[in-house]
């Protein structure tokens, strides 16, 4: 074996020389021999010997090897008879993109590793905190740096950071995991996990879910309610679960002992246990003398169709000449055709579901053979007695995209459809699937809130024709008659309230609103004098009042301070609502001017606030009720950022300024800190507004803000509506739990969200879906947060929903 200069130095070679002579064994000279002094570096450009440290029997190497296109990863792996058969059984900083062939690796007396690039820009690979005096690739496949003060002393090793593998004698701890990597090539993180799990229990799991028992796809059957366990690969290539006791008593081998192992004895082959890309744990066999590799066994086995997420959302998995393909449910296309485990889309448009008869119109449910589904139901009834009754209950359910029909039991799966396998043989799938998917009426439908119906039969009878064109002009001249006399007096009453505005004052609002102008005493009438008070807020009171002698309820809105703020609030919101309309938006009815006075006059809210229903002390909304409320507030700023003539920017959302009528629709009010847009703007700069806790972070920069700053807001108050709590509550259990933001991130990083509605029945993916809608709102840069078109969208299971990162502000 070639060795660099930089293995041995004058340093280590009189550290050897001085040691006791019978302190030192064969193995520790070799270490010694093959330690790494400070100072030593590697380059990918170079030649193997400066591209890599070896092991001493030059089994294992740490170094740079090739990822991607003419690029390089920094890790560990096991040496082949060529680069082509060398295996990766570690990668250091694995997400991380590939590295160039400038940069240069080099260890430091620090006890750190560092990678730095052609600009001199570096990037620490290990840091162990502490002086080293040496580092060593040993035999066992473990890299190690050793203490400056105890040389035998080892001060990091990356047997304690495993990524996919696990090599002999090596351990996978309590709470420990490995990720499997993206593919055969791709080193980064990818689509599965080991869990060795706190309660004893070794699972496999698709990565990023909830992590429950329906999510996985096999366990060890190991849990234990007092001893805590770690996974331990032995030299003899069994794979053990070990209690964590002082003894590390057995408590469990997973695999049979390696016949060739038995026969040849000696240390002939060189094992590892690694999850592989496919989602399938296996333990490997490398025969040191011919370079051959076996696989000694699998979990949960050798049909990558077992595992669960191999084929990803909405497409399912077949097993064929010993080959996983993955194709699409019907209604489904491929994300990427090139990488068909990415999952598929709908093929068609979806329709706004809204009842019954929206299925009906809209939706066939086709039939699918020999399907397996793995996944738990969102409802599951044995009152349905027919395959076609439970197609049916489906085809009329908004939530329903799928149904099953299994031992007299009718099933119902929820977007996205997950965990399907399709065998070849009918007798092992009992259960009939239906897949709902589009038909043509969806491609016609324009929005239109009426469906699509049957057209009515032609009449060809001559006289019936005759009838119906006499009853038809007469109608016409009666019905020109009404419009014309109408056009008359509405013509003489609206120049009549012209003058008496103008005569009052002009506002600007002459040419912009058509709303009824109130007189000061109508109003004070309607309220009794202002007598019962709804509401207050930084610019005035609201008052419940009546009109029509008690026919129809108000809310009147008398502005206080309309020397300087209050003007301008005044006439945002007359500009604004006067000119929206929209079933999420609360209507504005009219305004009175009269000198110094202001009022504003909306329809009446009949259950209050938004606030009072999700934080009062009566009866709060159940699960389905806050998705269908986080909905509709959605669909208002929807309105209000992008179809309005010009985009309005509410600027004070919150629980307190939406109100739910009678019948418990959300609807947003209070436009008073509205900033209105003219149609060549998409950002203005206007003064600090809005309610703490709500406001997001570009507010208190002095920059320029834009419609992201209500999707910030609206993000607070969808977390605040599906956990039934504000923000801030210091009257919690723990610390963490103070600032309801932060908590989730962590909780949805932990993959425990049901933590953030513990004792409640909810729909698990739709939870955690709508958690990653409200993480992304409330990213801190405003170009990471979607528009509120792309918020409805990925509510409505339309788009697929990114992993969102770290909201940093809200964890302060």
């Amino acid at each position: 074996m070639v060795m660099d200069a930089s293995y041995t130095t004058t340093f280590t070679f009189l550290l050897f020389m001085s040691l006791p002579l019978s302190n030192v064994g064969a193995q520790t000279q070799s270490q010694l021999l093959a330690r790494i002094a400070p100072g030593s570096s590697l380059s990918p450009g170079s030649s193997d010997y400066k591209s890599m440290w070896l092991s001493p029997s030059g089994q294992f190497a740490f170094g740079f090897y090739s990822q991607g296109n003419n690029g390089f990863a920094i890790g560990i792996w096991l040496v082949g008879k060529n680069k082509m058969n060398s295996t990766i059984v570690w990668t250091a900083n694995r997400d991380d993109p590939p590295v160039t062939s400038t940069v240069k690796l080099q260890f430091t007396m620090k006890g750190t590793i560092i990678l730095t690039d052609q600009q001199g820009q570096q990037k620490l690979i290990v840091n162990a905190n502490t002086r080293a005096s040496s580092a060593s690739m040993l035999d066992s496949g473990n890299f190690v740096l050793y203490d400056n003060n105890n040389i035998s002393s080892i001060i990091w090793q990356s047997f304690d950071h495993p990524t996919d593998t696990l090599l002999e004698s090596q351990s996978l701890p309590c709470g420990g995991k490995l990720s499997s990597s993206l593919s055969e090539t791709n080193h980064s993180t990818g689509r599965f996990q080991l869990n060795m799990q706190v309660d004893g229990n070794l699972v496999l799991y698709p990565a990023y879910i909830a992590e429950t028992s329906w999510d996985a796809y096999w366990a060890s059957d190991t849990v234990s309610a007092n001893v805590k366990h770690h996974l331990y690969l032995k030299s003899t290539g069994l794979l053990q679960i070990l209690d964590d006791s002082s003894d590390s008593s057995l408590i469990k081998i997973l695999n049979d002992a390696d016949e060739d192992q038995q026969e040849t004895g000696g240390n002939q082959t060189i094992y590892r246990a690694t999850l592989d890309f496919d989602g399938v744990f296996r333990l490997h066999a490398r025969h040191v003398n011919n370079g051959s590799d076996k696989i000694i066994a699998s979990f949960p086995g050798n049909n990558p169709c077992e595992v669960k997420g191999f084929c990803s959302l909405n497409s399912y998995c077949t097993f064929k000449d010993d080959k996983p393909l993955c194709n699409c449910l019907t209604g489904y296309k491929f994300i990427d055709a090139n990488e068909k485990t990415l999952g598929c889309e709908r093929n068609y448009s979806k329709a706004e579901c809204r009842a019954e008869k929206d299925g009906l119109a809209f939706y066939d449910m086709v039939p699918m053979n020999n399907i397996v589904w793995k996944d738990h139901p969102y409802f599951e009834t044995e009152d349905i007695l027919s395959e076609k009754e439970c197609s049916f209950a489906c085809l009329v359910d908004c939530n329903c995209w799928a149904a099953l029909y299994e031992e007299e039991r009718c099933k119902k799966q929820g977007l996205p459809l997950r965990y399907v396998t399709r065998t070849h043989e009918a007798d092992d799938s009992p259960a009939a699937a239906y897949i709902k998917v589009g038909n043509g009426s969806i491609e016609n439908w324009k929005g239109n809130d009426t469906l699509f119906y049957p057209q009515p039969p032609l009449i060809t009878s001559t006289k019936a024709v005759v009838h119906i064109i006499i009853v038809t002009s007469i109608f016409t001249a009666l019905l020109c008659s009404a419009i014309l006399i109408s056009i008359h007096y509405v013509y003489k009453i609206r120049v009549l309230r012209y003058k008496r505005l103008t005569d009052t004052g002009n506002l600007g609002l002459n040419e912009e609103v058509t709303l009824r102008r109130f007189s000061y005493n109508e109003l004070k009438r309607a309220t009794n004098h202002f007598k019962e008070e709804l509401g207050k807020g930084a610019f005035g009171s609201v008052y419940k009042g009546a009109l029509n002698k008690g026919k129809r309820l108000i809310a009147v809105k008398r502005l206080e301070k309309v020397v300087e703020e209050g003007e301008k609030e005044f006439q945002a919101e007359v500009r604004s609502i006067g000119k929206t309309h929209h079933r999420n938006l609360v209507r504005l009815l009219g305004f009175c001017v009269e000198g110094s006075k202001r009022l504003l006059v909306y329809e009446y809210m009949s259950n209050g606030s938004l606030g009072k229903l999700l934080f009062g002390d009566q009866r709060r909304p159940d699960w389905n009720e806050r998705v269908r409320i986080a909905l509709d507030i959605a669909r208002g700023i929807l309105y209000l950022h992008e179809e309005c003539d010009a985009p309005i920017i509410h600027c004070d959302l919150k629980p307190q300024n939406i109100l739910m009528d009678k019948f418990w629709t959300a609807k947003i009010s209070d436009f008073g800190l509205a900033k209105l847009l003219m149609p060549d703007q998409t950002r203005t700069f206007t003064m600090v507004r809005g309610t703490r806790g709500y406001m997001a972070p570009e507010w208190n920069k002095n920059v320029a803000i834009s419609v992201k700053t209500d999707v910030y807001s609206y993000g607070i108050v969808l977390l605040e509506i599906l956990c039934c709590r504000r923000n801030l509550d210091v009257n919690v259990l723990e610390p963490e739990e103070i600032l309801l933001a932060g908590w989730t991130y962590k909780c949805f990083i932990a993959g425990d969200v049901n933590k953030l509605v513990p004792s409640e029945a909810i729909d698990k993916n739709v939870m955690e879906n709508m958690v990653k809608v409200a993480l992304w709102c409330i990213q801190d840069d405003p170009f990471l947060r979607p528009t509120m078109k792309g918020v409805v969208l990925m509510l409505e299971g339309i788009t697929d929903i990114a992993i969102p990162p770290c909201p940093n502000s809200n964890f302060a």
